[in-house]
């Protein structure tokens, strides 16, 4: 490529041939040395922190670096002064079980007969072994003599013609859907054969489909919703794992795309009121309500720039204004403050944010940045002007990570049918935990309403009550 002078340097109508030529020379070499600085810079990011940059997880960091000097110097444990919880002990009338622990009538040294007993308590907190029980039910059978009619009774706790009980297939759907326990690791504990596991699964996840669309209805309704994806495997093929969340629900879908379509799904054509917080991912982009980008991606694309270009002044400036108040925009949401308080430093910070990106910039960085802040300001500040919507996505974000790790472990799902019982299954589990004290124990429950009764109402019984 020929080389082209700067536009705005002006060498004068008096240099000669030769001199305007070293000129030339210098220009060119001084481009080139900054683009290589540059391109040197991105090598050894990328090598510090891995190929997504600062989005790379920390387990694929090729290099972690060492905490800094402060942070190494700070002595672990609370915080001078704190009070502390200490081990807390019951009384007798407060323990679930009291032990008598003797002590023989000689003495363990010489022999000699001990004293009268007194006694010190201990408390301890202890479990009994796991034992998975195999119960013989000896249902009686009887008939009327008047209408000719037989009856027979039912064992309870358990889903007509299935061979693990209600309790058991509770404990063995929240272990593996809320704690992430592998089945191979909960079949081998309680000595249960893996295909049984697998196909009592399945059955739930057809029993309990329906509560997927109550789901999406409340999702849908909810003030401020939240969304994500991430990576998930199925039958060996790569697909996505969606997340769709509030407050009070949990929305997993998997499905082999990550177009718009699936956005649709869940969230209708209608136009809806409510705000949406997601990053800045296209495939939100059609969704008829107000939208929130989330400032943790915005301030890590601001770190970035800073790292990309250490030696220029005018991004560094700009960094060292604009990420202090995009964390104080995140921090604002949980500070205990009044309405009028909050409303009056949001006011604050984003009058700051504004003026910082509608300042003169000449960085192409910058002006990007710049330029996304005003011409998607109405997805920039909508945690300004409602309190209940937060800066960040972090909800979506902490929501994900179990299905991350469960990734991690299983590398995702065998089967169509065992994405979509994990879809219904986590949906429900963890809408639950939302909901009640003891999520498992109210799976358990509507599974024995069930059993007594096949025709009830599936979401009404697992949502009708919110305490358990």
């Amino acid at each position: 490529m020929q080389y082209q002078p700067s536009q705005s340097r002006n060498y004068g109508v008096n240099l000669c041939e030769g001199c305007l030529e070293k000129q030339r020379e210098i220009d060119r070499l001084r481009e080139e040395v900054q683009r290589l600085k540059v391109h040197l810079n991105q090598r050894q990011r990328k090598q510090q922190e891995g190929v997504f940059g600062s989005s790379t997880p920390s387990a694929r960091k090729p290099i972690k670096a060492n905490s800094d000097e402060n942070k190494r110097a700070n002595p672990g444990g609370a915080q001078q002064g704190h009070p502390g919880h200490g081990r807390s002990s019951c009384s007798a009338q407060e323990a679930d079980e009291i032990r008598r622990v003797k002590l023989h009538d000689g003495c363990p040294d010489c022999g000699g007969p001990l004293g009268a007993p007194s006694v010190r308590e201990r408390t301890v907190t202890d479990i009994a072994p796991v034992v998975v029980k195999r119960i013989c039910y000896e249902l009686e059978r009887r008939s009327c003599p008047h209408c000719r009619k037989s009856f027979q009774s039912q064992a309870p706790g358990v889903l007509p013609k299935a061979l693990l009980g209600n309790q058991l297939l509770g404990e063995i759907a929240g272990e593996h859907y809320l704690q992430g326990v592998p089945l191979s690791s909960i079949t081998r504990r309680f000595g249960l054969n893996l295909g049984t596991v697998i196909e009592a699964l399945h059955r739930l996840g057809r029993i309990f489909q329906p509560a997927l669309k109550q789901l999406k209805e409340e999702y849908r309704s909810a003030p401020v919703r939240h969304a994500d994806e991430t990576g998930w495997r199925t039958d060996g093929h790569n697909g996505y794992s969606w997340l769709f969340c509030t407050e009070r629900v949990s929305l997993c879908l998997y499905r082999q795309t990550r177009s718009a379509s699936v956005v649709r799904e869940v969230l209708g054509e209608q136009e809806l009121d409510g705000v949406l917080v997601v990053d800045r991912y296209h495939g939100y982009n059609r969704v008829k309500c107000r939208m929130q980008y989330c400032y943790a991606h915005l301030l890590r694309d601001v770190a970035d720039l800073r790292d990309e270009f250490a030696d220029q002044a005018e991004v560094q400036s700009f960094a060292t204004t604009v990420i202090p108040l995009l964390a104080d925009a995140m921090h604002l949401h949980s500070k205990p403050l009044s309405d009028e308080q909050y409303y009056r430093e949001a006011g604050k910070i984003k009058g700051q944010i504004e003026r910082a990106m509608k300042a003169e910039a000449r960085h192409p960085g910058i002006r990007t940045l710049q330029d996304l802040f005003v011409e998607k300001a109405e997805r920039m500040y909508q945690w300004a002007s409602d309190r209940r919507v937060p800066a960040d996505n972090n909800r979506a974000e902490r929501e994900l990570r179990p299905t991350v790790i469960a990734r991690k472990v299983s590398f995702g799902s065998q089967s169509e049918g065992g994405a979509k019982t994990r879809e219904t299954l986590m949906s429900v589990l963890q809408t639950l935990k939302k909901r009640v004290k003891d999520s498992i124990q109210k799976f358990k429950r509507t599974l024995d309403e069930l059993a007594l009764n096949a025709k009830l109402d599936v979401v009404n019984c697992l949502f009708s009550e919110e305490s358990g």
